[in-house]
């Protein structure tokens, strides 16, 4: 009996219900800290991801999205995020009518915590506003010495304060277009070596050698959703560096299925009408390098028809892209330029 009720207080909580109230905008890992010393310490734990105005570029569906994933329910049953609320008071709001507001809302959500865990100066305030007991965690910011404010000012410079998973959505994607022997497959790696980021190999290659060359619709299709999720996996992995670059995309992988099926399956259709917003650049490849036979490319003249299909495609799409020309170093520095002229790269 001792025993038992020994091991019962051992595994007993401090609190009954915490909650954390935050812009979460980004997530990074001064919050996930917060979140595990709350989610040790509490039986109940309640999230709420709010700010006014929001942030366009990461709204709160995709913060309590990164909250969901890093905290699945399956793993951490006690955690509740709490929805969006009408018309918060502007973040730059008096503490007190924030107060005043949060415990409005949670009372009609029947949401009544003991304790409210922050690392902030009004922390303490807060809470006593609510009747609950004030955790602080890291207030100086000597474990995760950082804020949301400084990571929205310069997220690449602090990525590793960020989960991959959270990174990734800072991460752009950079298409590199081309008919055959065009220095695609060259030029993507050059460029991952040059900007110190990841790079996306052709995923069809794989494919087509597998199957060695006899190629269905439904082949095509595993192609493009090959390619994408290389490509998400290359925005996630450790050397990821704010861009990925990537050799082909689905609306080629479709002109191929035309080409060599006369067929295409409806979904590869639809993975090529999101490219236009899937990447923030479109390079195309020139046909100036010397044609370079492999045992799988076709010829010459084939290639110039290859490329004439690729460049009509974008024009059609209303894709914006740039063509590139000259060796490797010469094409590497054009995308440099180009990039660093839209206040990407520099």
């Amino acid at each position: 009996m001792r025993g038992r009720v020994s091991s019962e207080r051992v595994l007993a909580k401090t609190y009954r219900h915490g909650l954390i109230v935050g812009k979460c905008a980004p997530l990074h890992r001064g919050h996930m800290l917060l979140l595990d010393a709350a989610l040790e310490q509490c039986e109940r734990l309640s999230v709420w991801v709010y700010s006014r105005p929001d942030f366009p570029g990461m709204p709160g569906p995709l913060r309590r999205g990164w909250l969901r994933a890093l905290y699945p329910a399956r793993l951490f049953p006690g955690l509740e995020l709490l929805p969006d609320a009408p018309q918060p008071p502007l973040n730059d709001a008096p503490d007190a009518v924030h107060h005043e507001y949060v415990r409005g809302v949670l009372d009609g959500w029947g949401v009544r915590p003991d304790a409210v865990f922050t690392s902030e100066e009004y922390g303490e305030a807060f809470a006593a506003s609510l009747g609950a007991a004030h955790v602080c965690v890291d207030r100086a910011r000597q474990i995760v010495p950082v804020s949301g404010t400084a990571l929205r000012a310069d997220v690449h410079a602090l990525r590793h304060f960020l989960d991959p998973l959270v990174y990734a959505h800072f991460v752009r994607r950079v298409v590199i277009l081309g008919a055959e022997s065009t220095g695609k497959s060259t030029l993507t790696r050059a460029l991952g070596e040059a900007f110190g980021t990841t790079w996306v190999r052709e995923y069809g290659r794989d494919v087509y050698e597998r199957e060695d060359g006899a190629l269905t619709p439904g082949h095509f299709l595993e192609i493009a959703r090959g390619h994408r999720a290389l490509e998400d996996e290359a925005a996630q992995s450790p050397g990821v560096h704010k861009w990925v670059f990537s050799d082909t995309d689905a609306t080629t992988t479709l002109m191929w299925s035309h080409l060599l099926t006369g067929a295409a399956h409806p979904d590869l259709r639809a993975l090529a009408d999101e490219c236009r917003a899937r990447y923030a650049h479109t390079f195309l490849c020139d046909t100036d390098l010397p044609h370079e036979q492999d045992g799988w490319r076709a010829n010459t003249e084939v290639r110039a028809v290859q490329q004439a299909f690729i460049r009509q495609d974008l024009e059609a799409r209303g894709v914006p892209f740039t063509v590139l020309r000259g060796s490797v170093p010469e094409r590497v520095a054009q995308v440099q330029a180009t990039l660093s002229a839209t206040g990407g790269w520099a």
